[in-house]
């Protein structure tokens, strides 16, 4: 049986958070899967706490030239993945992506079918074979449908196979989106359940083990889907007891390090993956803890990573990173929290200083057994 400890130092190994590797962005990005991409700073500082010696400017060239592309896709939000895995994801999303926007009475209110969403695509595609702002998209489709356009727009850019265009710095993606077609021909998920099978064996990959409610809460798919994708591979799994006896899947000879194995200090952003592909987050995220990091309306902080788990939050302050620890913490990790925050500092420096600025509200009613200024 596997114990919670276990389960955290797997899921840390196959993230590159038990030590940072020497890859370029692309094979990172490929390897944990894709980042959360909802801030554009995060897929930056996602790889800085995971890729040794990265370079802000490898990541920028990367979405530059479609290494690396962000859409939405899994959870029905921004991730930045591999561009050869865009297609399977995109498609095994679709389901999801589709019927949480056309059966939404943001676009229903349009008057508008489901069909007449589909039937209008490809068009879209074809105006956006070039980046397009949000204003041109939606002046084009009120132009096209004689309809306000923002319910339209809405459900469109979420799976319609579209993907950000770089609007410029510091982050290549700025405030005000551009949009660009993809590339991928429309598609009415025809495809979505082997895409899905493919999906389930990356995910185990870079998160396993894990369980059916674990696949479903990584993607946002149901249950039923979910478990179905599991049945389809299951040859090419290994079933394995975690705690309390629940069921869990992975790939044979994937990593698993022993539970003693020492895990360093991050400081992970915003809307981390890892704070969030799991049904149960208490693989890295104490449950005393999961309401301070993930705020009502699903903001997730930055955490301080402290021994694999999170520890606290994190914001810039004066040219530096206030650490805000939820219990006291030993001077050797304070230590590692400093060298962490004086080399984020530096990064910073170059890029934006204040990032995650418009969140420091949250911070009203943080807990703070310690605050410390570092480094």
């Amino acid at each position: 049986m596997l114990s919670p400890r276990a389960l955290n130092r797997s899921t840390l190994a196959r993230q590159f958070l038990l030590g940072r590797e020497a890859v370029d962005a692309g094979e990172a990005v490929r390897r944990v899967v894709g980042l959360q991409a909802q801030h554009a700073a995060s897929p930056y500082l996602a790889l800085w706490n995971r890729v040794a010696g990265f370079d802000p400017a490898d990541l920028d060239a990367a979405f530059t030239e479609r290494k690396i592309v962000k859409a939405t896709l899994m959870r029905i939000t921004l991730h930045a993945v591999h561009a050869d895995d865009h297609p399977c994801f995109h498609e095994a999303m679709q389901p999801t992506l589709r019927g949480s926007r056309l059966g939404d009475r943001r676009f229903t209110g349009s008057g508008l079918t489901a069909a007449d969403a589909d039937a209008l695509v490809g068009d879209l595609l074809a105006f956006a074979d070039r980046p397009r702002s949000t204003g041109e998209l939606r002046a084009w489709i009120e132009q096209r449908l004689g309809v306000p356009p923002q319910g339209v727009w809405w459900a469109l850019k979420s799976f319609a196979p579209l993907v950000h265009a770089p609007t410029g710095p510091p982050w290549s993606f700025g405030l005000r989106p551009a949009y660009v077609a993809s590339g991928l021909p429309p598609t009415l998920g025809a495809d979505a359940d082997q895409a899905l099978q493919t999906l389930v064996l990356r995910y185990l990959a870079g998160y396993g083990p894990a369980s059916a409610l674990d696949v479903a809460q990584f993607a946002l798919v149901t249950r039923k889907r979910a478990r179905a994708a599991l049945d389809a591979v299951a040859d090419r799994l290994e079933r394995l007891t975690g705690p309390g006896g629940s069921e869990l899947f992975d790939l044979p000879g994937a990593p698993r390090p022993a539970e003693d194995t020492p895990a360093p200090a991050r400081l992970l952003p915003m809307w981390d993956n890892v704070l969030l592909a799991y049904a149960d987050r208490s693989r890295v995220v104490p449950p005393e803890y999961r309401g301070f990091v993930t705020r009502r309306n699903g903001d997730v902080l930055p955490a301080l990573l402290v021994d694999g788990y999170v520890a606290g939050v994190w914001r810039p302050v004066g040219g530096g990173i206030e650490a805000t620890a939820f219990h006291r913490l030993p001077d050797e990790a304070w230590a590692e929290l400093a060298a962490e925050a004086e080399a984020l500092t530096a990064l910073l420096a170059g890029r934006d200083p204040a990032v995650y600025r418009r969140y420091d509200h949250w911070w009203s009613d943080m807990p703070g057994a310690q605050v410390r200024m570092l480094p």
